[in-house]
């Protein structure tokens, strides 16, 4: 590297400087003392042969080419951060430890038996699980909360990050037993939302599927009652509310001893269920087995 090339100190020395305009308040947020800092920036300008600053007796205001210097600087410290946050997960999965995010239909109805297996085959692991929805299981790849993800395969996931297809997750409708699904037989989707309906808030993966199928037939639900969480769901239609329309994968969080599924002839759609992790990086060991193993289960189950 040439000599003359600024250290990672550098450019923290120089953008504290330029935000903070004296020398004193910069030092103290450096932790470093006002005189070592001040000759720090010289020695930086004697190096670039150029004035970052002009200085008085009161304050440091940077000239054009330190403001210039600065934004290279926060690029350059953005950068630094964005590595080392990329090795420390590197280091935490060679430390064997896995963040996973999910649905909370997968987490509760795919996750348990998939996790029961992997752990007997990697017993030195620690598993972190975040059950969220769609929009917050990609929040959390896209911020290094979590490692991999389970989500649907929504528009917005398959733009921002990395999709693992794994699994068909067909609709069915759920009711009460003696409700408008009593008898037991092929239902329309037409026939279906024209029942009173609870279904799941805009912003979830099922809601966004939904739509989408209503729109093939050119019909816009209203719903009875619109929920955020599968259980309020399964327990609106125990007491016989009305139904709702639901992927396979979330029936295990209702209570379907006091309910009953019928099949949907036209709903069109299926939701993908996928892996999903930040685009353009690697996979850690750790993850990578993970994910192997899922497919692996899957494969074997189906």
């Amino acid at each position: 590297m040439n000599r003359n090339t600024p250290s990672i100190a550098d450019f923290q020395a120089a953008l504290t400087v330029s935000e903070s305009g004296t020398f004193r308040a910069a030092s103290e947020a450096l932790g470093m003392s006002a005189s070592a800092l001040s000759r720090q920036i010289a020695a930086l300008e004697a190096r670039l042969g150029t004035r970052l600053f002009d200085r008085d007796t009161r304050n440091v205001t940077p000239t054009t080419s330190g403001l210039a210097f600065a934004k290279l600087a926060e690029r350059m410290i953005n950068t630094s951060m964005d590595v080392m946050a990329e090795f420390d997960a590197h280091l935490s999965a060679s430390n064997g430890r896995l963040t996973i995010a999910g649905l909370p239909s997968v987490t509760a109805g795919l996750l348990p038996d998939l996790l029961a297996s992997f752990t007997l085959a990697h017993p030195d692991i620690d598993l972190r699980i975040i059950d969220a929805l769609s929009g917050s299981v990609v929040e959390a790849i896209e911020t290094g909360r979590a490692d991999i993800g389970f989500t649907a395969g929504t528009m917005s996931a398959r733009m921002r990050l990395t999709f693992h297809p794994l699994m068909d997750d067909p609709f069915v409708a759920v009711g009460a037993p003696q409700g408008p699904l009593s008898e037991d037989r092929v239902y329309d989707l037409a026939e279906l939302i024209d029942m009173p309906l609870i279904a799941m808030e805009p912003g979830t993966s099922v809601r966004e599927l939904l739509d989408g199928a209503c729109q093939r037939l050119e019909r816009v639900i209203s719903p009875r009652f619109e929920v955020a969480h599968l259980a309020t769901a399964g327990a609106l239609v125990a007491v016989n509310l009305g139904i709702t329309l639901l992927p396979t994968l979330t029936l295990p969080v209702l209570p379907m001893g006091r309910l009953v599924q019928r099949p949907i002839s036209d709903f069109g759609a299926k939701r993908r269920i996928g892996l999903v992790h930040q685009p353009g990086r690697s996979l850690s060991p750790t993850a990578s087995a993970f994910l192997a193993h899922v497919r692996r289960h899957l494969m074997a189950a189906g």
